[in-house]
């Protein structure tokens, strides 16, 4: 990761690269500062068994990251996860390895709300191991030469990443320290923009009203999120965009779902829905979505030619369906799990409610293959197309020059299908552009109470609201949240969901899986009125139900017993009338 970043990093440099210098040289000597306060402050805090000095000198800590977040995150980002990674395990495998998390989060549980005094030499061994980090960044950034173009790029994917991860507090769960924290990161930028906004003050005072808006808060619950990204955010990230365009850098264009020039996260088309295929480029998508169209109603892949692929996915319903789960092919059982919507599919780096595909393509083959879904054959269901004139012609549009279609143009068509679905356009959508009465007053209470005291945005984010993390958007979560087998139950559902995935590589044995026993994908929560019943398994029928298990603090909240539960167990004191609110905006996030 680092060296590609090295590579791309010689796109575009300007004549001398003096201000490109200066600010490396900022870098790394917020690094050398970040080093330091460990190194004289949170060791000897952490020796001292304080707990008033030790938790002051956390959250200090956590705001000298801070001032180097932008250029960590966007330059090393894999190296910066060990530093202010999710405290969770991770999986890796293509290097067949279990990744312990490490870094701040990790320590804030043993600080927050009560200093542990019993784990000193755990938070002594965390805060070496970012000291070892520490010291990789200061290599690497003394080392390469930033491009101008990237410095912008960065300046904005941090104002991204404030908006739909630092305001929900999910780097900082119990300090709760969100609102400071990102004004110091934010703080952080304006000596960076200073070298490039010379003339254009626009930048630089919106910076400072998005600074001074967020020091404004009293506290965590009750920030006005939605004015911030509406009123401060959004323009911000909008001009350092019109400020990117204005010096026109040479540079380098990634491949991303968010793409790299959105004014902000809420642009008609900001995100990439061929992002995660694994075509670069793509001809004719129009009419392979075309024929990915007729493929999806028809019953050829099926086993007994009885179901298609919209039999589960109903168009009329978000492309999901009311069931808990779907009969099997044959008709005397049932799917192992509930049918999600295909809106936004094409959104996610890994489908599957256990994750278990890398593409759409990948999906396809998997569901007509298995053998309760629809058990038949791609290769099979061939004979019937070519055998049927209007196929023939969906094909040649498709695929001009294909002599005889094969399996891969099969997946490819109904995979761009899919990807035809993305649809942005709630509401919600038409609000953060702009449209004052696109909401109520419940809804946007809904919001702010979603992204902040309900502790929905931490998992669900914005504006996605599903479990891609942004702004990069390259890893997607799963939480153990504790669903019941059914409702009131106290046994938890027997499906372990990813852990019997990763069980299926023999590299993996049990004994190292526990954390990712139980977990499951998160989906999003668009056109979510439309796809009831709720979770994996359908257990729970209307929003209020859902809801209700959140408040009460998931599984473990709800009385199972579930020791590796990744969602707090603590009740969230949402009130009634909070929870309707929350409903409410949930409901405005309905495509139209």
């Amino acid at each position: 990761m680092l060296g590609m970043v090295w590579l791309l990093s010689s796109f575009g440099r300007n004549k001398n690269g003096s201000a490109e210098r200066e600010i490396t040289s900022l870098i790394c000597g917020n690094i050398d500062v970040f080093t330091g306060f460990i190194k004289d402050s949170l060791q000897p805090a952490i020796q001292s068994g304080n707990e008033q000095m030790l938790q002051s000198s956390f959250l200090n800590a956590r705001k000298y990251y801070k001032k180097i977040e932008w250029a960590t995150e966007y330059f090393a980002f894999t190296s910066a996860k060990f530093i202010n990674g999710a405290p969770k395990a991770e999986a890796e495998l293509t290097g067949r390895m279990i990744q312990r998390p490490t870094g701040l989060q990790v320590m804030e549980e043993y600080i927050f709300p009560d200093f542990d005094t019993t784990s000193r030499e755990i938070l002594l061994q965390q805060s070496g191991i970012i000291l070892e980090k520490l010291s990789v960044f200061k290599t690497y950034f003394s080392g390469i030469p930033l491009a101008a173009w990237q410095i912008i790029d960065g300046a904005k994917q941090e104002v991204f990443r404030i908006e739909t991860l630092g305001i929900t507090g999910y780097d900082n769960p119990l300090s709760k320290n969100s609102m400071e924290e990102c004004a110091t990161a934010l703080q952080a930028l304006v000596p960076v923009l200073k070298y490039y906004s010379a003339g254009q003050d626009n930048v630089l005072g919106l910076l400072q009203e998005n600074i001074s808006f967020l020091r404004s808060a009293t506290d965590f619950n009750s920030f006005d999120r939605a004015r911030y990204i509406r009123e401060f955010a959004n323009p911000l990230s909008t001009a350092i965009e019109q400020l990117r365009r204005g010096l026109d850098f040479q540079g380098y264009h990634y491949n991303r779902l968010l793409k790299q020039d959105a004014f902000t996260l809420f642009d008609i088309n900001a995100f990439d829905a061929d992002a995660y295929s694994p075509f670069l480029e793509q001809e004719h998508k129009r009419e392979k979505a075309e024929l990915g169209k007729a493929l999806f109603r028809d019953p050829a892949f099926s086993a007994n030619r009885s179901i298609s692929c919209a039999s589960c996915h109903q168009p009329e319903k978000s492309f999901a369906e009311n069931l808990p789960k779907h009969p099997d092919v044959s008709g005397t059982g049932l799917i192992d799990r509930n049918v999600p919507s295909l809106l936004n599919a094409a959104l996610q780096p890994q489908l599957f409610y256990d994750q278990r595909a890398e593409t759409l393509e990948d999906q396809v083959s998997d569901v007509v293959h298995n053998p309760k879904e629809m058990g038949g054959s791609i290769r099979l269901a061939l004979k019937h197309f070519g055998e049927t004139g209007k196929y023939q012609q969906l094909f040649a549009a498709a695929f001009p020059g294909m002599v005889k279609p094969d399996s891969a143009a099969i997946t490819e068509a109904l995979a761009a299908y899919v990807r035809s679905l993305v649809k942005l356009d709630s509401r919600f959508d038409e609000y953060m552009q702009g449209k004052d009465g696109a909401l109520s007053k419940s809804e946007v209470n809904g919001f702010n109470l979603f992204m902040g005291k309900a502790n929905c945005g931490s998992c669900h984010f914005m504006p996605l609201f599903n479990g891609v993390l942004p702004p990069k958007y390259i890893t997607q979560d799963a939480e153990i949240i504790g669903v019941p087998v059914k409702k009131g139950s106290k046994a938890i559902d027997p499906d372990r969901g990813l852990f019997n995935y990763l069980l299926g590589y023999r590299y993996f044995d049990s004994s190292r899986l526990s954390e990712f026993d139980h977990a499951f994908k998160t989906v999003t929560v668009r056109n979510v009125t439309k796809t009831a019943p709720y979770m994996h398994n359908g257990v729970y029928e209307t929003l209020d139900d859902v809801m209700d298990f959140y408040n009460e603090g998931g599984g473990t909240g709800n009385g199972l017993v579930l020791s590796n539960q990744s969602l707090s167990e603590q009740k969230l004191a949402l009130s009634p009338e909070e929870i309707q609110d929350i409903i409410a905006f949930m409901k405005s996030l309905d495509s139209k």
